[in-house]
């Protein structure tokens, strides 16, 4: 584990005044862009972690093998988004060698992931509404959020540099938890709810 990421105390009173440290170095106030955008895919995170809550007690009809490999899923996006929050709360000036970055081959494995659900997937004839068991729900709940931290970031981009890979991969990550929602859906062969219009 790098040095610079241990904590070796919960509180420091040194954001009392209403700023925050940078990793690398550097203060900015806790209502800046970049604080923003990495505050909203630590809300994501969360997001995750009550999906693999909700999963952890499933009781519907979804076959354990598939159980655990979306648990496994979760589980790996969740540390894949502290990558996310390190690549943003970083300046590009401020990287060091083998510090842990957003990058090409994160997008490239979700959108594989996204076309090998979808295989297994009745085509969409229609909008889905997000409900279903309470792991679907808190699904749709994290890509809402998901949409978000790529507007979070997407506003910080447009005043200072960003990881290249950050964007496509919150853009492709929404898209993964919604087909994952569905495949969990269908899975457990429970229907869809789609919208009545």
């Amino acid at each position: 584990m790098n040095e610079s990421f241990r904590i070796t105390k919960v509180y420091t009173r040194s954001g009392d005044d209403g700023t925050t440290g940078l990793v690398g170095k550097g203060r900015v106030s806790k209502n800046h862009r970049r604080i923003q955008s990495y505050g909203t895919v630590d809300e994501l995170n969360a997001a995750l972690g009550l999906a693999r809550a909700h999963l952890n007690e499933d009781k519907s009809n979804l076959p354990s093998d598939k159980k655990d490999l979306a648990f496994g899923e979760l589980a790996y996006l969740q540390n894949l988004l502290f990558t996310v929050g390190c690549d943003l709360a970083t300046r590009i000036e401020d990287r060091w060698d083998g510090m842990p970055v957003t990058e090409d081959r994160h997008v490239q494995d979700l959108e594989h992931k996204i076309d090998e659900l979808n295989e297994e997937l009745p085509p969409l004839k229609d909008f889905v509404l997000p409900t279903g068991t309470p792991t679907v729900a808190a699904l749709h709940l994290a890509r809402t959020i998901c949409r978000r931290a790529e507007r979070d970031a997407l506003s910080l981009r447009d005043e200072e540099p960003i990881g290249d890979a950050v964007l496509p991969f919150l853009n492709r990550l929404s898209d993964y938890l919604f087909v994952l929602s569905r495949w969990l859906t269908v899975s457990a062969g429970d229907p869809e709810t789609t919208w009545e219009h």
